[in-house]
């Protein structure tokens, strides 16, 4: 749901486009500077991943297959030697490539180099501003969780080069879709939870690193699948996989969409200096994951970043609507809010629009739901604004929360139960995987505290908005008669 401004006057450059309205300006990339961004991307990582796969070969030269969404057809004929196989690579720990990277950095030039770059901090980057950057993550918490599940994350489905890339991993069937979601979630909270984990060296740093080595595995396999078999992904069209565009697209999302999109849609609406602050972090996250930075020098550059990206990238095609029903199929009835269907989908029209959801082939919840999220919203409003007035209250919450969302994501039995990922190439992808349309196998949960929680506040709202309307009309009613 977009909240339109009634006084909004159209010009010839007003541009409108699923639910959100904008004026075109020459800081926006145009149609043709975006096309060659589509073919570049990080050469100087895949170069690095390589390198550390002469070095530190993958434990099994076959890459796995179990994790795809369809078994290939040595797996179906079955064998003691393909069950072996797969054994072992179920016993053996996840290879870590970062830890790869830092043992063999100092014998090999090629190592050293991009060593030293991505530990050579940006003449621009102050840490303090990052750390103010951090803390607004968590200021906001719970809508800005909220944004980047039903919003970038899903709403960002509707991107159709960047799904042909995501159905080829099989990550976004239905039985993996929440782990990845956790996997993506712990990424922000290491990034987040201090300045010491995003400054060189740290966890959040660390886990950058690693984001962008799988990124290049991901590019790399599908490219070479693809130069077997040209009909398996269409470059011309899509670009390369994980370009430029793509990572500046995902930057986006994760800072500017939520600030100008995602937060204000549930009536939070960030201070100057936030912004600011907050774009600072994600542009050094960018720096570090091999991601064009001079797109999100100042908020204004971010901001037309993320309108062009909106404008030309969002064109839902069948695949988007397949990833998307399978994130709501993988969270329906799920801890830890044990959302129903109607409810997450009611999140992601409140916050993508009508139009897009449409297009992604979402149903439409009853109005029942629609209360219950502009009961959430109310719930959000309250809170943030009530605890940052107050510096005091507003540092106890920030971090209460940072160990809050690391418990329920992280340490949790139904998170990752206790394991950081590495993110290492699990969701490996291969010429029958594309992910289809399922059904979540898990047990559904027939209650929700959260729903519960958004029902009770939306009961709330509209009696203190009664309550204050009466006041208001007999205070005006005696002021009224008092002047006749």
């Amino acid at each position: 749901m977009a909240w339109p401004n009634p006084f909004y006057r159209t010009t010839p450059n007003t541009r409108k486009c699923w639910g959100y309205t904008f004026e075109l300006t020459d800081q926006h990339l145009t149609p043709q500077q975006c096309e060659p961004l589509k073919h570049s991307y990080d050469t100087f990582g895949e170069q690095v991943y390589e390198r550390l796969n002469e070095l530190s070969p993958p434990a099994r030269k076959d890459l796995p297959r179990n994790t795809s969404q369809f078994s290939t057809p040595e797996q179906k004929a079955g064998g003691v030697e393909a069950k072996l196989a797969d054994a072992e690579s179920a016993k053996a720990p996840a290879r870590d490539l970062y830890a790869v990277l830092k043992d063999h950095k100092d014998g090999d030039g090629m190592l050293q180099r991009f060593w030293t770059e991505v530990n050579t901090v940006p003449p621009w980057v102050d840490w303090a501003q990052i750390e103010r950057g951090q803390d607004v993550f968590y200021r906001y918490g719970g809508a800005c969780l909220t944004g980047l599940a039903y919003q970038s994350l899903l709403g960002g489905m509707g991107a159709a080069r960047v799904v042909e890339t995501l159905a080829r991993t099989g990550g976004f069937s239905t039985k993996v879709a929440r782990g990845r979601l956790f996997e993506t979630t712990q990424h922000i909270l290491q990034c987040t939870k201090s300045l010491e984990s995003i400054q060189p060296g740290g966890d959040g740093f660390a886990s950058t690193i690693r984001v962008r080595l799988l990124h290049a595995a991901v590019r790399k396999r599908i490219m070479g699948l693809r130069q077997k078999n040209p009909s398996y992904y269409d470059v011309d069209t899509w670009g390369v996989p994980i370009n430029d565009l793509d990572s500046m697209a995902t930057i986006s999302t994760f800072s500017a969409t939520l600030i100008w999109l995602s937060l204000p849609r549930q009536g939070i609406y960030l201070r100057k200096q936030e912004i600011i602050d907050y774009i600072a972090l994600w542009r050094y996250i960018a720096y570090v994951i091999g991601c064009p930075t001079e797109h999100f020098e100042t908020p204004d550059k971010a901001r037309a970043v993320t309108e062009a990206l909106l404008l030309y990238e969002v064109h839902p095609t069948e695949t988007s609507r397949i990833l998307a029903n399978n994130i709501i199929k993988s969270l329906e009835g799920q801890p830890p809010g044990y959302a129903s269907a109607d409810f997450l989908i009611a999140s992601a029209r409140w916050l993508n629009g009508n139009d897009l959801c449409d297009e992604l082939g979402l149903m439409r919840p009853s109005a029942y739901y629609w209360a219950l999220m502009a009961g959430q919203c109310m719930f959000f409003v309250f809170f943030c604004y009530t605890y940052r007035s107050v510096p005091s209250w507003d540092r106890k919450k920030i971090e209460m929360l940072k160990k809050v969302f690391y418990n329920i994501i992280v340490e949790s039995k139904y998170g990752l139960k206790g394991e950081e990922t590495t993110f290492d190439f699990k969701y490996v992808p291969e010429y029958s995987t594309i992910t289809a349309m399922g059904e979540c196998e898990e047990e559904k949960a027939s209650h929700s505290h959260v729903e519960s929680r958004n029902r009770n506040t939306y009961i709330v709202g509209l009696a203190v908005f009664g309550v204050g309307t009466w006041v208001a009309f007999r205070v005006a009613s005696g002021l009224v008669r008092s002047i006749w």
